[in-house]
């Protein structure tokens, strides 16, 4: 599929002139006529790069160059000034606002078009590159019932606040995390394990991806339980997910309770696992078992983190510290019961660390999301994966 350039000017003759040469040259074309409605299509329509005049009626190019580079949704688009502004001071101006390149008008139509396809070929570089150095992280469950979810959900959120996060739940027929965040039914997963592997490239999967008001990215199952019957293959899960690390710096998959050959595979594309358990004795069992079966399919200890949910105050739970002893393994995080703040965030469609940053229960998540980047990109350093 062709890659989508973003023109943005308030000149309608320079829109067409441009746009056409584009569409000869096989692009898709996507036009903006003010600084409001490029940041729109920007964020929402993604393209691969962006030509941007500076002078525009309502906010000037350096203001939405600026903009864009501060959104991580939209940073790493590369951006081309091209305008009628020629001083030296104009250039400075463009390249500091963070333009990857400037050209003056009137260009000749072959020198913008070797442009731009040096810097698409530089960017598809890139982001090869960075896909090499994404951070993936699995969340999955001892037992349902735990927050596996929500503790996904939160600690995408608080990843997103610095880096291009896509967070996703392979569980189609019982995903919640697109009603939680008020999304309804959404079917992007199960769109993509619908088509022939050979179609599920990275546009393919752009097109499946909502973005949040918080800017967070989700590529989403729903909780319609036909979808239970699709015949998913890891090869095609673990395709998606290897596609997802070149669109995003963090990924972060939502794989439910229990292991599965679908959860199983995607684990192991991970750099790191997150396992969810509970203070009890039935629950620990479980989490022992599991990890047992973890060390089977080649995910080691140190490619583990666990974090003790505890979903109720209550004097009859197991203390961490023997949690730790029966597993043979240090807990990475408590998770502190706060029901009600939960429950006003889901209703807000927000996750708690953005709904209520100051809680407990949001520090929690936001600590742990620090804990789980440092130690996945100490992992990536040392070769211990």
């Amino acid at each position: 599929m062709s890659e989508r350039i973003l023109i943005v000017d308030d000149d309608v003759d320079s829109l067409k002139l441009i746009g056409l040469m584009l569409q000869r040259q096989g692009y898709e074309v996507l036009v903006a006529s003010t600084g409001q409605q490029a940041l729109a299509k920007a964020k929402n329509d993604r393209p691969d790069l962006i030509i941007l005049d500076i002078m525009m009626p309502d906010m000037d190019g350096y203001e939405v160059c600026r903009r864009l580079r501060h959104d991580p949704t939209t940073q790493p688009i590369p951006i081309i000034m091209f305008t009628a502004r020629a001083m030296v001071d104009d250039k400075v101006a463009g390249f500091e606002a963070g333009a990857d390149d400037y050209l003056t008008k009137p260009t000749h139509p072959a020198e913008l078009a070797s442009r731009i396809k040096a810097i698409l070929a530089r960017s598809a570089a890139q982001n090869r590159a960075a896909g090499s150095h994404a951070l993936t992280v699995g969340f999955i469950g001892a037992k349902g019932g735990l927050g596996t979810t929500t503790l996904a959900v939160n600690v995408a959120a608080a990843l997103g606040q610095n880096d291009p996060t896509i967070l996703t739940d392979f569980r189609p027929g019982v995903g919640t995390i697109g009603l939680s965040l008020g999304f309804g039914r959404s079917t992007g997963i199960a769109n993509l394990l619908s088509r022939p592997a050979s179609e599920i490239t990275p546009r393919a999967i752009e097109n499946e991806i909502a973005t949040h008001n918080s800017g967070l990215r989700l590529l989403l199952s729903s909780a319609r339980p036909k979808e239970t019957l699709l015949m998913i293959t890891p090869d095609s899960a673990s395709m998606i997910v290897r596609h997802l690390r070149t669109l995003a710096r963090n990924v972060v998959v939502d794989l439910g309770p229990s292991l599965t050959r679908l959860s199983a595979r995607i684990l192991q594309e991970a750099e790191l696992t997150v396992l969810t358990v509970e203070p009890t004795r039935i629950g620990l069992t479980m989490a022992n078992d599991l990890m047992h079966e973890l060390d089977q399919i080649g995910i080691s200890e140190s490619r583990i983190s666990i974090v003790l949910v505890n979903r109720a105050q209550s004097s009859l739970a197991v203390p961490w510290q023997e949690a730790e002893k029966i597993l043979n393994h240090p807990m990475t995080a408590i998770i502190s019961p706060a029901p009600e703040v939960a429950f006003q965030a889901a209703e807000a469609g927000v996750p708690i660390v953005l709904f209520q940053p100051n809680a407990i229960v949001a520090s929690q998540f936001t600590k742990l999301a620090e804990e789980i980047s440092t130690r996945s990109r100490v992992m990536a350093g040392t070769g211990n994966t």
